[in-house]
């Protein structure tokens, strides 16, 4: 897809981070954009904003991405509006599910829908859009280094694992019929992502556990983690990146190289594997 203007894009968890920063250089690259999120006044005013920075359709549309319906609904409401879709961005995604020991169903259920399953559920909905007008066209899916390395927080790395998982496996079926996928891996980013507790249905109650502890050494790690993610990588800088990767079909879309010595180490324990068993004959 190299010339992007006059494409149509539907973007989810668009009204802040990095959903809006993606948003924001789609519009300046001349698309039309569905920006889709659950926070509905927030969504308005980035719309709003958007409108009053460039002269390409924008539009809004609020769903809770963890209930199929709704995006369903959502998608239904974008091609009334547009006519066509031809690029997905699947971005919408939270934080929590607790550390070991407190984690709960409803933190799993919470974190699993929005971040895994209305992935599965866009390219259901979405890719058959995307097919049916012959034109080509891309799907987006945020995931995060933390899909590559495990960090601290076992829900979140179990569902970002799982989007890097079904972008590899759709790019391959997706091919054929002129879709390209490409998964977003972001280190750092200036995002919400702490304050995921905002947005947490009521069907979902319980699910960000305990508040957080205000002293202790994991006090200290979130409060440091804050930190750094306020001074983290500009989400519009992340937006760009990501319309070159659609304009170029990148598969994986890194927003730095600050854990890239953390995922050799990984491929290495891997190779160690391999290389433990090498020679030796299976038995049958």
């Amino acid at each position: 897809m190299k010339d992007l203007a006059g494409r149509t894009a539907f973007v989810t968890g668009a009204a802040s981070g990095i959903g809006l920063g993606i948003a924001t250089a789609l519009s300046q690259a001349g698309v039309k954009v569905m920006l889709c999120d659950i926070e509905e006044q927030a969504l308005k005013k980035a719309v709003a904003d958007l409108k009053t920075r460039t002269n390409v359709d924008v539009d809004d549309v609020k769903a809770d991405v963890s209930l199929k319906g709704e995006l369903q609904a959502a998608a239904d409401t974008t091609i009334a509006r547009y006519g066509k879709i031809h690029i997905l961005v699947n971005n919408a995604g939270v934080g929590g599910g607790g550390p070991y020991g407190e984690w709960t169903d409803a933190g799993w259920d919470w974190v699993l829908g929005v971040n895994l399953r209305s992935v599965i559920w866009g390219f259901e909905i979405f890719g058959p859009l995307i097919e049916a007008h012959g034109e080509g066209g891309q799907v987006v899916s945020t995931a995060s280094v933390a899909g590559l390395i495990p960090g601290p927080s076992p829900a979140y790395d179990v569902s970002k694992y799982g989007v890097v998982a079904l972008s590899e496996g759709m790019r391959k079926v997706l091919a054929p019929r002129k879709i390209g996928v490409s998964v977003l891996c972001p280190g750092i980013v200036r995002t919400q992502i702490m304050n995921s507790r905002r947005n947490v249905p009521q069907r979902f109650a319980g699910a960000v556990g305990n508040p957080p502890p205000t002293e202790g050494p994991r006090a200290e790690f979130i409060k440091a983690f804050e930190e750094r993610i306020s001074c983290g990588i500009d989400p519009l800088y992340v937006g760009e990146l990501v319309c070159e990767a659609i304009e170029n079909d990148w598969p994986y879309i890194f927003t730095d190289t600050e854990h890239e010595p953390y995922i050799d180490e990984r491929f290495a324990a891997i190779r160690q594997g391999f290389d433990r068993i090498r020679g030796r004959t299976p038995r049958r």
